[in-house]
């Protein structure tokens, strides 16, 4: 098993290596015609290439070779995000994913669990770890790394986050003197504000040294208790068990594990709550160039395979999709580190500023074209009153 994806590679780089620069610029011209984008045009979503050897790169290593090539500067576009959201409505990148070189990936991701508790801490250090400078720098005062909500008409990234955390609060019932546990908490956001605007006890769990530090400073006033550790040491009984934006993090071979954990914590008539970016079909493995460089072993999980983990478990009693919203909450963070890089540049250098443009605004483009969606799901047990609509 481990020498198929070896023998593969070999021949596929083989095939893509002989491959004439001029036959690819073609094929890759074809693809972009489709989406409407000209080489070298003036439009902002039209590409402007530095390198010619960009093309060959491409064919051979499909999206991975796309972001690395744009970070080295061998491509640059105006406004990034319309070139990748335009991209993202002709499934472009589908035609650069699909093909031999990603196979080993897939395979790893297959095989292996990519998001058990040791491979999960490395991972969250690789990118939560990385500087509270620049968190505070792009996000908003609770620093919040989720997608915030503008449907209520809020106008600010922090009106947005604001709205977020109070529409979840009121998805899951929150009252005064409940016990809330929130599984992988980043900053301490939701814990903080379900804490002071709900009087709520919550037990907070992540993995991230830097996040741990910061909200047990921050947030040492309320009633909040902080654990650096893996949400699957959590225990105790609680009346609401809430994540958001861990279950990216979780792994489709954990989905299961990770509905009976929240079984067992929740209280009787408890209510669970998910908020998570969503894929549009299963993939065991997260895009290549976001695997290597931003989120290492996550996984983007669909709405029926969360179902299906808590089938027998739960019952989904509201799914509300705001993935139209990530792309302003987006596009609010790339402006703020934009703003600030000349302040960080020092500490990270001038091509984490083309990785992280990179990151945000193709993002931005991808929710915008709807490639990727963000869901709020309430569940309860069976037999369990179901809660207030509340959106």
């Amino acid at each position: 098993m481990t020498m198929m994806p070896s023998a593969m590679t070999s021949a596929t780089q083989k095939l893509f290596s002989s491959l004439d620069p001029k036959r690819a610029a073609e094929l890759c011209k074809e693809l972009l015609a489709k989406a409407g984008v000209e080489v070298n045009g003036d439009r902002p979503w039209d590409i402007q290439v530095h390198d010619e050897r960009l093309w060959t790169r491409v064919m051979r290593d499909g999206t991975l070779g796309l972001g690395e090539s744009y970070v080295e500067g061998w491509w640059d576009a105006p406004a990034l995000d319309q070139f990748v959201d335009k991209a993202m409505r002709v499934k472009l990148g589908d035609n650069l994913r699909d093909n031999w070189m990603i196979l080993p990936h897939v395979l790893r991701a297959k095989i292996m669990n990519l998001q058990s508790i040791t491979r999960s801490t490395e991972s969250v250090h690789r990118h939560y770890d990385i500087g509270n400078d620049l968190y505070e720098a792009m996000l908003d005062k609770r620093l919040l790394y989720t997608c915030a909500y503008y449907g209520n008409g809020a106008k600010t990234l922090e009106e947005a986050q604001d709205a977020k955390l109070e529409l979840v609060c009121q998805k899951v019932g929150l009252r005064p003197g409940m016990r809330v546990l929130d599984l992988g908490c980043g900053w301490g956001g939701f814990a903080s504000y379900a804490a002071e605007k709900h009087g709520v006890e919550v037990v907070a769990y992540t993995v991230a040294q830097e996040q741990v530090k910061f909200a047990r400073e921050r947030y040492a006033h309320l009633p909040v208790e902080f654990r650096l550790e893996d949400y699957r040491n959590a225990t105790g009984t609680f009346d609401a068990v809430v994540s958001i934006g861990l279950m990216e993090h979780v792994g489709w071979k954990n989905y299961r594990s990770y509905m009976e954990l929240a079984d067992r914590c929740l209280a009787p008539n408890g209510v669970a709550f998910i908020h998570t970016i969503g894929g549009n079909k299963p993939r065991p493995h997260l895009d290549p160039w976001f695997d290597k460089y931003i989120f290492p072993n996550a996984v983007l999980p669909t709405l029926a395979q969360l179902v299906t983990a808590m089938e027998g478990i739960f019952i989904p009693e509201d799914v509300h999709n705001i993935g139209a919203d990530y792309d302003p909450t987006l596009m609010a963070w790339w402006e703020r580190f934009d703003a600030a890089w000349p302040k960080l540049r020092a500490h990270y250098g001038e091509s984490f500023h083309r990785m992280w443009k990179f990151y945000l605004l193709a993002s931005a483009g991808t929710f915008r074209a709807r490639g990727q969606q963000l869901f709020q799901i309430v569940m309860t047990r069976p037999g369990t009153p179901p809660p207030a609509p509340c959106r």
